[in-house]
């Protein structure tokens, strides 16, 4: 299908967030239908889908191919729009990824670029600026609890990069920290079954 895209203006980046709090309840709170990440050659690095518009993991894949054919030939180094199959399909490419975020044909595009901004910003914190294909494997877990601080349920949480990002470091380090106490708990209990052992 044939897909038509233009450069979103550099100056409405500086007035997303005035935008959004300036509008009515119903609009701030749009519905996300998709995120999105892609490699160079269009397969899945995270993906997480809030709409049933896609209902079989086939169909998904069609769109995710469809929507990677129709937009790989340009640079998509700020975000682009594009409408493609009644959706406004919001998109930005780094390095040897591609990042999307897909919105209903009503949905306000602006807040779709702030929501897709969050993310990449985000991903970028936590990956210290090497936003790409090898970084992005090593640290699919990150990127997978970004998509959960900024969306649940289709409705947008947050878009902040750094409270995005600050809550997935803060929520990796208290796992990690539980991870440390279990395992020395377990060591614990090791040593004081072997000294048992040793006293019969």
């Amino acid at each position: 299908l044939p897909i038509s895209a233009f450069f979103f203006p550099r100056t409405l980046q500086r007035r997303r967030y005035y935008f959004i709090m300036s509008l009515p309840y119903t609009e701030s709170c749009p519905s996300i239908k998709n995120i999105l990440i892609l490699d160079s050659e269009g397969k899945r690095m995270a993906i997480k889908y809030y709409s049933d518009d896609w209902p079989t993991n086939s169909a998904k894949e069609a769109f995710e191919k469809a929507v990677f054919t129709n937009t790989q030939k340009t640079n998509a180094r700020i975000e682009e729009i594009a409408m493609f199959e009644s959706n406004i399909v919001v998109y930005k490419f780094a390095q040897d990824l591609h990042f999307f975020v897909t919105g209903g044909e009503d949905e306000n595009e602006l807040i779709l670029a702030t929501v897709l901004q969050g993310f990449f910003d985000a991903v970028g914190i936590l990956l210290r600026g090497n936003v790409d294909q090898k970084e992005a494997l090593e640290n699919l877990d990150l990127i997978l609890l970004c998509l959960d601080e900024i969306v649940d349920g289709g409705i947008v949480l947050e878009t902040d990069a750094n409270v995005i990002a600050g809550k997935v470091a803060s929520g990796s380090m208290d796992a990690g920290a539980s991870l440390s106490e279990q395992t020395f708990t377990q060591a614990f209990a090791s040593a004081k079954e072997l000294t048992r052992s040793l006293l019969k």
